[in-house]
C-alpha cells in the first residue's frame, strides 16, 4: 500500500472526522447517516460568544439522516446537533426537512447550497451533505443490482454504462474496467 511522504515537524491543532453510512430498510427504502465532528487541541474560552471547550472535547458534534428511495429521492431528514460552537446553533436541526423532495443527482449540491444559504442553514451540516451523496450512491448501486439479479434481471441497467462510462479515470472509455465491464475498447 502506497502512503503519503514522511511530513515536515508539525503540532496537530484540529481533527475533522466524517462518517457516512448506508442502511438497507426492511420496507425496501435505504437511511443514508452522515456524522461529523471537529476536535482541536486547544481550550476555547467563551469570550467570542461560543460555548466554552476543553481542548479534546468536540467543538461541532452533528448528524443527519436522509432516507432514499430507489430513485435516490428524499424522503425523510432529520438532523441533530449534538455539539456545536453556538447555543443558537440547534435551532437550525428542523430546517433541514426541507430536503425531502430532493433527488440525488446531478445538480444536487446546489439545490442544497440554494436551500441552506448564509442563514437558513448551518455550513456543517450543509457541508455534510456532499459525501452523504456519495454514499448513497454507493449504497444504492449495489444493492439495486442484487435486487434486479434476484429478479432475473440483467446485473446493470441499459442506462449505467451511460451514467459510469468517463465518470472518472478508471470508468474511462477503452481503459481496463470499460473493457471487461462493457466490452468495448472503442469506449462507445
Amino acid at each position: 500500500m502506497r502512503e503519503l511522504p514522511p511530513p515536515a515537524p508539525r503540532t496537530l491543532l484540529h481533527t475533522r472526522q466524517v462518517q457516512c453510512t448506508g442502511w438497507e430498510r426492511e420496507d425496501g427504502l435505504f437511511d443514508i447517516e452522515g456524522r461529523m465532528s471537529d476536535v482541536r487541541t486547544l481550550d476555547q474560552d467563551g469570550a467570542r460568544g461560543n460555548v466554552p471547550r476543553r481542548a479534546g472535547e468536540p467543538v461541532h458534534l452533528m448528524s443527519l439522516r436522509i432516507t432514499v428511495d430507489a430513485q435516490l429521492r428524499i424522503v425523510a431528514a432529520q438532523a441533530c446537533s449534538h455539539q456545536v460552537p453556538f447555543d443558537d446553533c440547534t435551532r437550525i436541526n428542523d430546517a433541514y426537512e426541507r430536503l425531502v423532495g430532493l433527488q440525488i443527482k446531478g445538480g444536487f449540491g446546489k439545490a442544497v447550497k440554494d436551500l441552506f444559504a448564509g442563514e437558513q442553514g448551518c455550513t456543517h451540516l450543509t457541508e455534510l451533505l456532499g459525501p452523504m451523496a456519495t454514499t448513497a450512491f454507493q449504497t444504492l448501486g449495489p444493492a439495486l443490482e442484487r435486487r434486479r439479479v434476484a429478479r432475473g434481471e440483467p446485473l446493470e441497467d441499459p442506462a449505467s454504462r451511460r451514467r459510469l462510462q468517463d465518470s472518472c479515470y478508471g470508468l474511462r472509455a477503452g481503459g481496463h474496467a470499460a473493457v471487461v465491464r462493457w466490452g468495448a475498447r472503442d469506449g462507445r
